[in-house]
């Protein structure tokens, strides 16, 4: 997936200072070992038959939001229902790199400061329409227009020339944005104030790659679009596949799109819908679906040898984090707003807490061969960027060093009151999951008593997904600390996730230096390629030192596959990779 997006963070549903010493050892080596067997892409030799319908299974706990929009939607299952029929406008291969074999091309002036994207001439919409260039325009309108409440307004594409006049309403278009042929043509410029390294590869954050029907959306207000029935249930796209009927939370019916540029798919349709984490298992070894997405991690030693299925796994570009509640976001300046009171703005406090824990034996106990414990935001599936850090490890005495240097002084009872005397309590807020995600979140309050720290779970339980990303994002005073996690761009710029813009930033953290290094991530002198490397590295030392946000898994992803699946891939490197009218079915039956 291209963007970034908000992940579960139990059943995989959900981007140090060199003073900080912990023992442990790297877990780059077990990470690859993890999917060291399996290939990216399916093993089938077998002749496809004609036709075939497709059933697939996306594991959730919870309804999805089914905003079939990408610049309305920030949830991974409405990605993972959307890509069957809502297709980047750009081709993409090996290590994310743009090809010219998507439904529009991509060519830079580093000079000029421009993108220019020219639309394909048969690329056309799902109800005959052709795209245009305003299709590709008004995506970018939809983001940027305050009253569509966007999450995708970002730094990153506020690089764009006027975007930010047509933002705060002082324009009524995005002067950056022009059409050299009119809206009826085929080509848009996009015009620059800054060229950035990352623009070279997709998920760059400041080229968008959805385009959406202007024609058929036009007459709908932007304030209304998120609950319009022509982005829930009636959606125009120009994949592979159209949407057919949707049943709003748990299902969606995809059927060919006879008018798909790139010709007939194989498949006559595709089926897929929310499946409880509790069943996943049992769907499985029953051979209910063709592909089962977002399988519990915590599961699959009781799934990996199911019969009639193979593993189709990778390193994931995604990981799971605590996150320290540090501010607000404020919706009239668009910018992260620190409160110096915020109980949690001590340093040494969240440091304390994320040496308490013992994340390698979770890795271990809870999620054999798929998880291991996370070193830095960057994970290693950027194997260029990520730092080679030991992160934090468990190492006790230092946590409890570090709460009594900072004044967290411990009572009769065994807990540490404030640096003011004050009785200190830590609210928790977790997400529904499954038992494996409860027992692990028990196990950091218990290691948290261990330092002395009282913690305790927001609202009693864990929190229904939508719910909690709603308190989370909205930074409620019954949280002080959150467990979430994240699937990362393909390009792996932090900028859009923890910028002082970021409206992803959940915990607010904002400072001059984290400005300053996101700033040189993304700057010209990062066209080198060792210079951004460099960069990079400043960046994940100086966000461990910090903690404000703290990695604390990552993730393999493994889809069990139905040996009668030909031609599914989820590498980039692999050629048929995101190719849906490519994936066939060689027989009947499962």
């Amino acid at each position: 997936m291209k963007k970034r997006s908000k992940y579960m963070a139990g059943a995989m549903t959900a981007v140090l200072a060199l003073t900080l010493a912990a023992c442990g050892s790297n877990s780059s080596t077990s990470t690859k070992s993890a999917v060291a067997s399996m290939k990216s892409s399916t093993t089938n030799n077998k002749k496809a038959i004609k036709g075939g319908t497709l059933s697939v299974a996306e594991v959730s706990s919870s309804p999805i939001a089914g905003i079939f929009a990408p610049e309305l939607s920030d949830n991974a299952s409405d990605a993972q229902f959307m890509q069957f029929a809502t297709e980047s406008l750009f081709g993409v291969g090996k290590d994310y790199k743009y090809t010219d074999k998507g439904a529009a091309t991509l060519k830079l002036d580093r000079k000029a400061k421009t993108a220019t994207i020219k639309v394909k001439k048969n690329v056309t919409w799902s109800d005959g329409k052709p795209v245009v260039a305003k299709d590709v325009e008004y995506a970018y309108e939809i983001i940027a227009n305050k009253n569509s409440k966007s999450s995708r307004y970002t730094d990153s594409l506020q690089n764009i020339k006027g975007m930010e006049e047509y933002h705060s309403g002082s324009a009524n278009n995005i002067s950056g944005i022009t059409e050299p042929d009119g809206d009826n043509g085929k080509t848009v410029v996009l015009h620059f104030k800054q060229m950035k390294p990352g623009m070279k590869q997709s998920g760059n954050g400041y080229i968008w790659e959805s385009a959406e029907p202007y024609h058929y959306l036009k007459d709908v207000a932007f304030s209304d679009l998120a609950k319009s029935d022509k982005v829930r249930k009636d959606p125009v796209t120009f994949g592979p596949f159209k949407f057919s009927k949707v049943v709003s939370g748990q299902s969606v019916e995809f059927t060919r799109n006879k008018y798909y540029y790139k010709g007939t798919p194989k498949l006559k349709a595709v089926n897929v819908e929310v499946l409880a984490p509790a069943k996943a298992v049992t769907a499985i070894k029953s051979k209910k679906y063709d592909i089962v997405l977002d399988t519990p991690a915590s599961q699959y030693k009781n799934y990996k040898n199911a019969k009639g299925y193979q593993m189709v796994g990778q390193q994931a570009l995604q990981y799971s984090y605590i996150g320290f509640n540090l501010g607000k976001y404020d919706t009239k300046t668009s910018t992260n707003v620190m409160n110096k009171n915020a109980k949690m703005n001590n340093r040494s406090l969240r440091q304390a807490m994320m040496y308490a824990l013992n994340l390698d034996e979770v890795a271990k106990k809870f999620y054999p061969g798929v998880r291991t414990r996370a070193t830095t935001l960057i994970p290693p599936a950027f194997s260029s960027y990520h730092l080679d850090s030991k992160g934090y490890a468990l190492n006790l005495k230092k946590a409890k060093n570090l709460l009594d240097k900072a004044g967290y002084k411990k009572g009769k009872d065994g807990y540490r009151t404030d640096p003011k005397g004050k009785k200190l309590t830590i609210h928790f807020a977790v997400m529904q999951n499954d038992d494996t995600s409860d027992a692990m979140y028990q196990d950091f309050i218990q290691q948290w008593k261990k330092v002395g720290l009282r913690v305790k779970l927001t609202t009693g339980r864990a929190i229904e997904f939508n719910a909690f990303y709603n308190k989370v994002e909205n930074n409620t005073s019954d949280i002080d600390v959150f467990a979430a996690a994240w699937q990362l761009s393909s390009e792996p710029s932090p900028m859009d996730l923890y910028s002082k813009d970021a409206p992803y930033n959940f915990s607010r953290f904002t400072s001059k230096e984290n400005t300053k290094l996101l700033d040189e991530i993304d700057s010209e002198k990062s066209f080198d390629t060792a210079y951004r490397v460099k960069a990079f590295k400043k960046w994940q030392k100086y966000m461990l030192n910090e903690a404000a946000v703290v990695p604390t898994l990552y993730y393999n992803t493994i889809y069990p596959t139905s040996t009668r699946v030909k031609n599914y891939a989820i590498s980039p490197a692999d050629k048929e990779y995101a190719q849906w009218q490519d994936v066939a079915v060689t027989s009947t039956s499962r």
